[in-house]
């Protein structure tokens, strides 16, 4: 008989320590365990990596040896493994102009659709082809915005917010600063302007001249110095302000001159295609009486409802096509996305919102006797979405499919057919299976700290008394996406959880509405650099009061904003926590005070990977290479000169108590604070790394390996270390989801940092589905009741008590049974 079982023997990646398990095929599998503790390794790490390595080893001779760059995982054998799929969370950075209907391919279909059987305006009788439906391509899109839908200008009230200011007191704000801004004056000045003259006083042809005239004259600059500077004439090229904050919003790949100036200028939807994005002759064809933007618009279930009943002949190509976008929409029904609509742009996508749209084109592939490798598809979802995803997940089991799943989720693991724990703890104190087996099996496993999770022992423990609101921040006729017309109370001094179905408008409120008010109530500050900051302190959609809401009160009492969110830190190797927190810093400083550096001349440069005097130049100090895999999505792989190392040998010849810089770097955080602890400057960001669950990190791990939920946690720790550094203002902290990706015992323990915020007197609001942090909230704002446009609402709010008692509320039923007392709704 066949081997109904994978069987992993001896799996050494990362830290796991010479792993043997056995998983049943044709199964749901959960792989949990604390944070770091090396079930991603095993799932991901070794067996996924199994399997495409495999695949590899099967095609061109071309492809196997570009899979051998990026190397084997360290395991001695695998057995009864199937071909394998990996649905990640690791986040990409896609573009404005992708959307939900681009990655689903839904848009494919869609323009099809129009193009065979659209109602094409009286006289046209040469139909359009499918690319002229599509903004993407220059058949399609608007010659005005490129098919962007958005027109981006400057006018004077933007490019010089104070005119009583002269252009020597920096008028023309928009201006680069130092020597280039000073530039831009001198050659106004040598051209004959007034730059003393307040700028209101100035001609109004002058300062239409300034500030958009096309020309670029050159003329000849006599700078003035300081008397021991040398003063020479150059020649200087003047560009207009206009010119240079769009162009400059264009063409520059520093993302932090781009948000500069991105301050100085309005957008507007396109004049020619009132925001469609296509042009005329593609938004004159029409299908059951509306134009492709305005189908692409509605939400899914309502798109499919239309299709539904829209007649169509029996067998006709419409039909046909009609047919299977219904189908496909079903789909992504059944996971809870139907509140999306297909023009719906990605980056305002979560990460689970991502891996869902893909896993519900895998729904629709047919595939059999396949293992499907997910990483946390629970993230980003309420409880109740949680019960139709795994209603999914049982149809692909149902098919003939594997399914193994790293799960915090208990809902998920305690529905799966068996488990693997692994751990105990994170780093080298995890990496051991201590239970493979059903999931009853793990209640008498002392090591696991999953078990008290998913077998809780006696009643839950006595409510924290909520804290009482020291402010409120009120919002009036909140507008934007699905929210219309919603008033809004935020208590200031509390510990808030924003909650919710996923698509209710919670992000919308927080991570939006709520950031840009009150970023723009604050202003910007140079201390708080946004490109410096641990945390984001900037605008999320560019809005305002006036554009959001009717009216806000209550904002006096806040002092500073900290949004913390799940962008990524870096988006290449050469980013990681040890730079991102200025912990690097220190470390270097410590390598170049060696006595062997003094000798040789080293300096704390000598120890950058991003300095070419000691980095490896094969790899350019980012210790791995590219690997472009054709049709498959490029891959890093270890540079073959330093091995990963990132520096040259004479560099790594320095060592402190016995460690290279390369050493030091493949450390982690807990490893790190052991052999920093008496090194203040290493010593305190390492702690508030481990205060915040992320202990098991390295601290040269690249930026592109960490998830949303990582990514998130590393800027609040960067943010705590600046909190601590004394007394400062009444601070409002955004978060959105920060437990994702995190086991609840590391849950535990991040909110016991969070809590010590709001303890110090700030206040904290975070958008989350967590039952447990919700439960332990002082406040609690329920949105709903649906998705889309069947949500916006604020269904419940008040203490977590009184939200569990709502007979309006989804949440309550889940929430009821983490509140001691609280009867079932």
């Amino acid at each position: 008989m066949t081997d109904p079982y994978l069987r992993v023997r001896g799996a050494r990646e990362h830290n796991l320590r010479g792993v043997d398990v056995d998983l049943p095929r044709d199964a749901l599998v959960a792989f949990t365990g604390v944070s770091g503790s090396g079930k991603s390794s095993l799932a991901f790490g070794t067996i996924y990596a199994e399997a495409q390595r495999r695949y590899f080893e099967s095609v061109a001779p071309y492809a196997r040896r570009l899979i051998h760059q990026i190397g084997a995982p360290k395991v001695d054998e695998i057995t009864g493994l199937p071909p394998a799929i990996a649905l990640e969370q690791r986040r990409s950075a896609p573009g404005s102009r992708s959307s939900v209907g681009t990655v689903t391919t839904l848009s494919n279909s869609l323009r099809m659709l129009y193009s065979r059987a659209g109602s094409y305006p009286p006289g046209v009788t040469e139909r359009l082809d499918s690319d002229a439906f599509s903004p993407n391509t220059p058949a399609g899109a608007c010659p005005e915005c490129h098919g962007l839908g958005t027109v981006h200008r400057v006018s004077e009230d933007s490019l010089v917010p104070d005119p009583s200011l002269s252009i020597r007191e920096g008028a023309v704000a928009a201006w680069p600063g130092a020597w280039q801004g000073k530039n831009l004056r001198d050659i106004l000045d040598a051209l004959g302007h007034d730059i003393d003259a307040p700028w209101h006083k100035l001609p109004q042809e002058a300062r239409d001249w300034i500030l958009f005239t096309p020309e670029q004259p050159v003329v000849t600059v006599h700078p003035v110095r300081d008397a021991d500077r040398i003063q020479r004439p150059y020649q200087g090229t003047y560009m207009s302000a206009e010119r240079y904050v769009l162009h400059t919003f264009a063409d520059s790949r520093s993302e932090a001159l781009r948000k500069r100036v991105r301050r100085f200028m309005t957008s507007a939807p396109c004049p020619v295609c009132g925001g469609r994005r296509l042009r005329p002759e593609s938004l004159a064809v029409t299908f059951a009486g509306r134009d492709i933007a305005a189908l692409a618009a509605l939400p899914l279930t309502e798109l499919a409802r239309l299709l539904r009943e829209t007649p169509h002949g029996t067998g006709s190509v419409a039909g046909t096509i009609a047919g299977d976008l219904v189908s496909r929409i079903e789909a992504l029904g059944e996971l809870g996305l139907g509140y999306l609509s297909m023009d719906r742009p990605t980056p305002t996508l979560s990460a689970g919102e991502l891996q869902r749209l893909r896993l519900a084109t895998q729904l629709r592939s047919g595939l059999f006797g396949v293992v499907y490798v997910l990483d946390e598809p629970s993230a980003g979802l309420h409880p109740a979405d949680t019960e139709a995803l795994l209603t999914v997940l049982d149809r692909l089991r149902a098919a003939g499919n594997s399914l193994f799943v790293v799960e915090h989720d208990m809902a998920v693991v305690a529905r799966a057919d068996w488990v693997v724990d692994v751990g105990p703890l994170a780093g080298e104190h995890g990496g051991r299976v201590l239970h493979s087996g059903p999931v009853a099996g793990l209640a008498s496993v002392a090591e696991s700290e999953t078990r008290r999770f998913l077998f809780p022992e006696g009643p839950p423990a006595a409510a924290r008394v909520p804290r009482e609101p020291s402010g409120l921040l009120r919002l009036h006729g909140v507008t934007r996406h699905n929210l219309r017309g919603l008033d809004a109370v935020v208590p200031l001094g509390v510990f808030t959880v924003v909650t919710g179905v996923s698509g209710s408008g919670k992000s919308t409120l927080v991570s939006q509405v709520l950031a840009d008010v009150l970023t723009e109530h604050l202003g910007t500050s140079a201390e708080e650099d946004p490109e410096e900051a641990g945390a984001d302190e900037v605008p999320a959609g560019g809005g305002s009061a006036a554009s959001y809401a009717t009216s806000v009160t209550g904002l006096e009492a806040v002092g500073r904003l900290v949004r913390v969110d799940q962008r990524p830190i870096g988006r290449t190797p050469r980013s990681n926590l040890a730079t991102y927190t200025g912990l690097f810093d220190a470390v270097r400083k410590l390598f170049a005070a060696t006595d062997e550096a003094r000798k040789r001349g080293y300096n704390a440069g000598r120890f950058s990977f991003n300095v070419a005097t000691g980095r490896c130049e094969t790899c350019q100090g980012e210790g791995f290479i590219a690997v472009e895999l054709l049709f498959l999505p490029g891959s890093y792989a270890p540079c073959p000169t330093c091995h990963g190392a990132r520096y040259r040998p004479e560099t790594l010849e320095i060592t402190y108590r016995g460690a290279s810089v390369a050493d030091v770097l493949a450390m982690t955080v807990d490893a790190a604070y052991d052999f920093l602890a008496d090194v203040p400057a290493a010593a305190r960001p390492l702690r508030t790394l481990q205060q915040v669950g992320l202990g098991y990190l390295r601290l040269g791990q690249p930026a592109t390996e960490l998830s949303g939920g990582e990514a998130q946690r590393i800027k609040l720790a960067a943010e705590l270390q600046r909190a601590g550094r004394g007394a400062r203002s009444h601070t409002l902290y955004l978060l959105d989801e920060p437990t994702t990706g995190l086991h609840p015992a590391d849950t535990e323990l991040l909110m016991r940092r969070l809590h010590g915020l709001v303890d110090a007197g700030n206040s904290v609001v975070v958008v989350e589905h967590d039952m447990d942090v919700a439960a332990g909230a002082d406040w609690i704002i329920d949105m709903g009741p649906g998705g889309g446009d069947r949500g916006g609402r604020i269904v419940a709010e008040g203490v977590p008590a009184l939200v569990a008692r709502s007979p309006r509320s989804i949440t309550a039923r889940y929430l009821a049974p983490k509140i001691p007392g609280s009867p079932p709704v």
